[in-house]
């Protein structure tokens, strides 16, 4: 299944939708509508899309926990997460699933830096390279891209994603490092992403540098735990 959380994108929730469905149409689409308190929820289902919605805004990590524990119930093997204001490509989707259909890994991380040129604000383009330099260190292999959206993988991962051991607060590079100190494969995968031109996006949220804040702090409390074991 393909996962969207998305967060008041009505304007932009169809035309994401019905691309994913022109390209992938073996593929079943679900959207998890955060407290959205416009027509988010009306046009996605009215299109086809699966839909659940949240009462009110629980935050992003929340939105596709839920998608990850409704794909576990409905025995889903794959499932690919992207957002919904369109940064991301479903064409890419099947480069994507490649690696983990194929059992090379267990996740893919879409990445906007291999072979792209991709060039987000300053301090943005500084966190990720901070983040990018303690999980390569941590996981001792490079990672390029440690805060994409746009990612495949399998049911090990989903359940795993499923359990209270998931960082809901800000699930980016902090999930990788989990994931690899649980030992799970992860592989990257060019994608292309479209810069965001309003800044809205739900993954993105709050100031970069509270951002980073908090990402350090949930970084450090991973590598204090012990390591996550495979369901």
């Amino acid at each position: 299944m393909v996962l969207i959380p998305a967060y008041n994108e009505a304007s932009r929730i169809a035309q994401v939708v019905l691309s994913i469905k022109k390209i992938c149409p073996y593929l079943d689409v679900v959207v998890i509508s955060d407290g959205s308190s416009d027509d988010t929820a009306k046009i996605a289902r009215n299109i086809g899309a699966v839909v659940l919605s949240h009462p009110f805004n629980m935050g992003y990590g929340v939105a596709i926990q839920t998608g990850y524990k409704y794909a576990l119930a409905n025995n889903y093997d794959y499932l690919v997460q992207l957002d919904a204001d369109g940064q991301h490509d479903p064409s890419c989707i099947p480069a994507l699933l490649a690696p983990v259909q194929s059992g090379e890994a267990d996740i893919a991380i879409g990445s906007r830096f291999l072979g792209n040129s991709y060039h987000p604000p300053f301090l943005r383009r500084l966190g990720m390279s901070l983040f990018r330099l303690i999980v390569s260190r941590v996981t001792g292999r490079q990672v390029t891209d440690t805060t994409s959206g746009f990612q495949a993988f399998n049911r090990d991962v989903i359940a795993f994603f499923a359990t209270d051991i998931f960082p809901v607060d800000y699930p980016d590079a902090d999930m990788l490092i989990m994931l690899h100190r649980a030992g799970f494969r992860m592989t990257e995968v060019p994608v292309r992403m479209f810069e965001n031109s309003d800044g809205t996006s739900m993954h993105s949220g709050l100031k970069p540098l509270y951002y980073m804040f908090k990402m350090l702090l949930s970084i450090g409390v991973t590598l204090m735990r012990n390591k996550g074991k495979r369901l």
